[in-house]
């Protein structure tokens, strides 16, 4: 499949992803340490959910927006609060229909001594970026292949941070190559968060890379997944997942309280499904 993100911006599979990045940044500025995040496929930071792009297939008619309409149960509705803090500053900005990607979520999180690098090879997409995290000089934007900038900035200098990857899939190996690159930046920094991020069209394809990554002998692994029940007649994604290295403590609590209610409220259908499942939590 093609995931590009300007079609997809503020979906169901952009709210879990944004949701948990958001908690897993909310853990690395509570410790006085800096850090560095490696976001692998940046896209342009920005969205705007008005754009010929959004409006050509309203995806996020099914996600934010829907988030937008009330909140949810209180616990849930606490751990969302790092997700609407920065929703609420971009559109604050940048207009009622801006919507974050990863780099604006890791720069609305960030200290002033926190760094994010920032990945992205398309030209057009990379000049968005470029100008969009101009600015700040906390953050680089890196014109080049995503692997490559993974490879290249693993370990980071601080040995503390993310690495947030999100590919196009765009290569019907994709799955595999997402196996293979994080099983050798994990062989070279063991340490790291990983969040890899996935579309659930092909569950044969996710469960090889988790059985890949399993055979590598790593642990510590949160696999997170929402299967919304989209019909079958609508077409497009209905499920995604992110299989976490190294969470942070409490995480997988925190995904068991939020992941329900983010599952009642973007189900599409009558039997919307979520999994939380730690794997090897001491390995």
């Amino acid at each position: 499949m093609n995931y590009r993100h300007g079609f997809h911006a503020g979906n169901f599979a952009d709210v879990l992803k944004h949701a948990m990045l958001a908690r897993v940044l909310q853990h690395l500025t509570a410790k006085p340490t800096p850090y560095r995040v490696i976001d692998t496929h940046a896209g342009v930071g920005r969205y705007d959910l008005g754009s010929d792009e959004a409006l050509r297939t309203h995806e996020w008619k099914d996600g934010i927006a829907r988030l937008d309409r009330s909140p949810l149960p209180a616990a849930a509705e606490a751990l969302l609060e790092p997700y609407r803090t920065t929703l609420s500053a971009i559109r604050a900005e940048h207009g009622a229909n801006a919507y974050p990607g990863s780099p604006w979520f890791c720069r609305h999180a960030m200290r002033p001594f926190d760094r994010l690098i920032a990945a992205e090879l398309h030209p057009p997409t990379y000049r968005k970026l470029a100008e969009v995290l101009a600015r700040d000089a906390r953050c680089k934007a890196l014109a080049i292949d995503g692997w490559t900038a993974l490879r290249a900035n693993v370990p980071p200098k601080e040995r503390r941070g993310l690495v947030l990857v999100d590919p196009p899939f765009e290569d019907k190996d994709e799955f595999a190559t997402l196996a293979q690159q994080f099983i050798a930046a994990h062989r070279k920094w063991p340490t790291g968060i990983y969040m890899l991020w996935y579309p659930i069209k092909d569950r044969r394809a996710a469960a090889t890379m988790l059985d890949d990554v399993l055979e590598a002998g790593i642990g510590r692994l949160l696999r997170l997944e929402i299967d919304v029940d989209r019909p079958e007649a609508a077409g497009g994604l209905g499920a995604t997942g992110l299989l976490i290295a190294n969470p942070p403590w409490k995480l997988a609590e925190e995904a068991e309280i939020l992941l329900p209610a983010l599952t009642e409220r973007l189900a599409q259908g009558q039997r919307p499904r979520y999994l939380c499942e730690p794997i090897r939590p001491d390995g």
